[in-house]
């Protein structure tokens, strides 16, 4: 019960403040009917809980399950069945991603039809899963994560010169929806297992970190190689999403909740049954606890999925195209600040991440510190994105490229374990609170902007929310390292 109130207690107070601001701004500049208002309310009252329950049930089922798995398949000390285990899980926990599900859906809609949610799924599913392969591969031999990332997003922006622009914002905003809920702690926790069992303590805290970065460059990268022979997809103009659903009906957002989880879910569960079966053979007492735990993540997700669904898009939507056609570029790059600083905090797999760094370094990179860096980066990536509602000629890779360069050039000077948490922050900032409050809200700024694009100009935050924190967490990194030589100088005087 301790545990249950204090995540109650955390997703309340990281929820708080979303919730505020969307009341201020319907108490002074963007009044919301008595229906939004009730919707968004009742949305947020049921993410509260659905997020609490499923965080409590992440940490006694899902990274228990992950780090026993990842040991295991170490132990077995055979290369065949690493990367069999690898690619089967990656394939599976990406199908079962609902961010991913939330995002393929919304390209489905906006491409009208034209690139079809089940061709998306299975399109980034291959690039997750042979990516994951190559993540356990660098943890198990110790390869340099900045070479492999370096050598990998080389290869994007090569492939990136013959891809559409379109299939451009596609791609990287997919390898940040596919980063969720589910495949954080899961990926998190199973290389976690591996980087474990190494004797070297400094290189296991360094490796703990990383697979999300590399797994989340195999989403872009599939899309991009697939799009060389598919036709530009067209785009459906003006779209506003879930602008007719009633929460009265309830039947419309319960369905499709239900079935988005029992699809994110059921995978795993199967999994856990054949692995206790097969290879990581707990005891009972053990493995009923764990399982407990999630059917806790089941009860949390079904929650916090109705929640997004019942008034946060919807609100999204309403908010960005009043402020796009009412006030314009001033007003919404200001609100979007904002909204982009607290939307972060209630991201389910940012505090999964937060709380296993702080975890991993024993403290001394703590939770509270990550978490006020990754805001700042996601609220200027957000503004930054709504900026190009307006501005026709800027388009996203002219943000990406110079953004990855300094990205990369930032990670020569920076700690080694700072890196590879700074690239899974980027994939973890970009969970389903993103894909839906924030591409909603921008989607309805492109629906306020005659000459707005709902494709190129109202796709691409979540790869600006992806890069963001990136250099935001190298760069406290950086700090960390000055503070240290210092802190070193300083003794060194005091001794002499």
């Amino acid at each position: 019960m301790r545990l249950l109130k204090d995540k109650f207690l955390e997703v309340f107070f990281s929820l708080l403040p979303i919730v505020g601001i969307m009341l201020l701004l319907h108490v002074t500049i963007i009044p919301l009917s008595s229906d939004l208002l009730s919707r968004f309310l009742l949305g947020s009252f049921l993410i509260l809980i659905g997020l609490t329950l499923f965080l409590f049930g992440v940490e006694r089922g899902v990274t228990p399950f992950g780090t026993h798995l990842g040991e295991r398949i170490v132990l077995f000390n055979k290369l065949w069945l690493v990367v069999i285990a690898a690619f089967t899980l990656g394939l599976v926990i990406s199908l079962a991603e609902p961010g991913l599900l939330v995002y393929a859906q919304e390209i489905d809609l906006l491409t009208n039809g034209s690139l079809a949610t089940l061709t998306m799924l299975i399109i980034v599913s291959l690039g997750i899963a042979g990516l994951l392969v190559l993540g356990f591969m660098r943890v198990l031999y110790s390869l340099q994560l900045r070479t492999i990332l370096l050598g990998l997003y080389s290869l994007i922006f090569v492939v990136a010169w013959f891809t559409h622009p379109s299939f451009l914002v596609i791609a990287f905003d997919a390898s940040g929806a596919t980063t969720g809920v589910l495949a954080v702690p899961f990926i998190l926790s199973l290389t976690y297992g591996i980087a474990h069992l190494k004797r070297d303590s400094r290189a296991a805290e360094e490796d703990a970190f990383g697979t999300i970065a590399i797994v989340s460059a195999g989403a872009i990268l599939s899309v991009m190689l697939i799009s060389l022979a598919l036709p530009a997809p067209e785009t459906l103009a003006g779209v506003a999403p879930n602008g007719d659903i009633k929460w009265m009906g309830m039947t419309h957002v319960l369905g499709p909740a239900l079935r988005n989880t029992l699809v994110a879910l059921a995978p795993i569960l199967v999994i856990t049954l054949i692995a206790q079966l097969t290879t990581i053979k707990m005891r009972r007492s053990q493995f009923i606890h764990m399982f407990k735990g999630m059917l806790y993540v089941l009860v949390g997700l079904l929650l916090f999925l109705i929640g997004i669904r019942t008034g946060f898009m919807d609100v999204g939507a309403h908010v960005g195209l009043t402020l796009a056609a009412r006030d314009g570029w001033i007003g919404l790059v200001m609100i979007a600040f904002v909204l982009g600083v607290v939307t972060i905090l209630a991201e389910p797999a940012v505090h999964v991440l937060t709380r296993q760094i702080e975890d991993v370094t024993s403290g001394y990179v703590s939770k509270i510190l990550v978490l006020m860096t990754l805001s700042i980066g996601v609220g200027f990536a957000v503004a930054l994105s709504s900026l190009r509602v307006f501005i026709e000629p800027l388009q996203v890779w002219h943000v990406l490229l110079p953004g990855y360069a300094i990205a990369f050039l930032l990670s020569f000077v920076t700690p080694k374990v700072f890196i590879g948490m700074a690239f899974d922050a980027g994939g973890v900032a970009t969970g389903p609170m993103i894909a839906a409050f924030i591409l909603a809200f921008m989607q309805g700024a492109t629906s306020g902007v005659a000459t707005a694009d709902p494709i190129l100009d109202g796709l691409g935050t979540i790869a600006l929310v992806a890069l963001t924190p990136i250099i935001a967490l190298q760069l406290l990194g950086l700090l960390f390292k000055i503070q240290q030589k210092k802190g070193a100088i300083a003794d060194a005087t005091t001794s002499s």
